[in-house]
């Protein structure tokens, strides 16, 4: 077995407020007035997570306290063996809570360019946004999308028992401006979120999407389509959205050919970063190193990075691999 540490990685499904390390939380929320405990709570559940959420968004205020996260962010993922990161931020949500709707954004994307120059790792940003929240909230979301560079998508996060069609428009207009569209759906709820965030939701990744497997008509057209499922085992797991590890569908959703790529989603409240990721799938299924490079190969074709970049990653997984370029 090669060390996974050294396998190049895209990570396509990670949110930034969840990968904040801990200690840094505690050190930036006691000077934010925000009392942190030494140690995280245990959750098992979508409403716990948002709690805990909650605490953390709650500690981030000045702008250096997003420009350290996102640093640490570089940081953290060039240890994992990330090469290329493409890391949700709720941007719009910060700014309105903080009365400046850029500052949270610009700090995030200054902390993010020092980060990728310091460990030599290729970030982008896609912006999401609660389909708990208004439709003005994610106009707002948008715009902030347009006007920064270094924002390559937006998409809607959240409980999706909320309906994606009020914000219908804003994708439409966001593919319109060059944006790319990544949705979270098919996690806690069925075919009909999928359906509705690859229709009129114009997305063109899904966001976990592990409940496709209830409906074989949708299978086979996102197959045909070669859509591409952001596949983040253990927070399913976390958050109750899977029994185990061991009784995760990501075999079956290898099975049934569609495009699988790894990612954490939330790795710091679950203590499971990227390469530790790959491990356990590794130990649950009885993948070896070549499924484990195939998973890292469809991250990269999955991903939105520059043909370049995508060509390189290539070279690099197969020459960890041991293939010819």
């Amino acid at each position: 077995m090669r060390d996974l540490l050294s396998l190049p990685k895209t990570h396509l499904h990670v949110h930034l407020e969840s990968a904040a390390r801990w200690a840094t939380l505690r050190e930036i929320g006691a000077a934010n007035g925000v009392e942190v405990p030494d140690d995280m709570a245990a959750f098992g559940s979508f409403a716990a997570f948002f709690e805990q959420n909650d605490l953390v968004r709650a500690c981030l205020r000045r702008p250096g306290d997003f420009r350290r996260v996102a640093y640490e962010f570089c940081e953290d993922e060039a240890a994992q063996g990330t090469r290329y990161a493409e890391v949700s931020f709720t941007a719009a949500a910060h700014g309105e809570r903080l009365g400046d709707l850029d500052m949270p954004l610009a700090a995030v994307l200054e902390g993010l360019e020092a980060g990728q120059e310091a460990f030599g790792i290729d970030c982008r940003l896609l912006l999401d946004h609660s389909r708990r929240r208004s439709v003005e909230r994610a106009w707002r979301t948008l715009d902030l999308a347009r006007r920064h560079d270094g924002v390559v998508a937006i998409g809607l996060a959240g409980d999706e028992a909320h309906p994606g069609d009020p914000f219908n428009d804003v994708f439409a207009a966001a593919r319109d401006a060059g944006l790319h569209v990544v949705h979270h759906a098919g996690e806690g709820e069925g075919p009909a979120s999928i359906r509705q965030a690859l229709g009129p939701g114009r997305a063109e990744r899904l966001g976990h999407g592990i409940r496709i497997l209830d409906d074989p008509d949708l299978v086979a057209e996102v197959r045909e389509r070669r859509i591409p499922l952001e596949v983040c085992p253990s927070s399913n797991v976390a958050l109750g959205f899977a029994a185990s590890l061991d009784d995760h569908p990501l075999p079956h959703l290898r099975d049934a050919d569609l495009i699988v790529t790894l990612n954490t989603d939330i790795p710091a409240l679950i203590g499971t970063p990227l390469a530790t990721e790959y491990a356990r799938v590794r130990d649950a299924f009885g993948y070896d190193d070549t499924v484990l490079a195939d998973l890292a190969h469809s991250g990269v074709d999955a991903s939105f990075a520059p043909t370049e970049t995508r060509t390189r990653l290539h070279r690099e997984i197969n020459a960890w691999l041991g293939r010819p370029s």
